[in-house]
């Protein structure tokens, strides 16, 4: 009798549980600790980036997530993409270039295979990166080091 009154009981935790989605659909914790996470976890671009240690900015981009978790996500790394992109025009060649490089590729690692959902924020991500006053064209040494970061951050992010 007492197994059947703790099923009875466990049961309806189950099913909150349940309700609560899958893998596929929540933002991790880390993903939404502000812009200084990914600032952070960046400076070990090109190699492993982690957020709290642990999380990639790929998984930040969940393929059923909430607009509450996808603006808040999206508001972190737009305001990093910003911030980089005018430490890189000050210092072309340097390590926000390639910083910026891996948000970007680890961004669209993790849009990939999210039905769309995320394109806005990787069209603004690329906005915020490619900016330039003057709308000249940024310098190669800019280009060749993103381009690097990109490429590590599709791989690893």
């Amino acid at each position: 009798m007492r197994c059947g009154r703790l099923i009875a009981l466990l049961a309806p935790l189950a099913l909150l549980g349940a309700g609560c989605g899958g893998p596929d659909d929540s933002t991790p914790v880390a993903c939404l600790d502000g812009p200084g996470a990914y600032l952070g976890a960046l400076g070990d671009a090109p190699g492993e980036v982690r957020l709290s240690g642990e999380v990639s900015i790929s998984d930040c981009l969940a393929q059923n997530q909430t607009a509450g978790d996808l603006a808040t996500v999206g508001t972190a790394m737009v305001s990093v993409a910003t911030k980089l992109n005018a430490a890189a025009r000050a210092q072309p060649g340097g390590p926000a270039d390639l910083q910026l490089g891996y948000l970007l590729g680890a961004a669209q690692r993790g849009a990939d295979g999210t039905e769309g959902i995320h394109a806005e924020l990787i069209r603004r991500l690329t906005a915020a990166a490619r900016y330039s006053p003057d709308n000249r064209p940024l310098p190669t040494s800019f280009r060749r080091v993103y381009r690097e970061g990109f490429d590590a951050g599709r791989t690893r992010g």
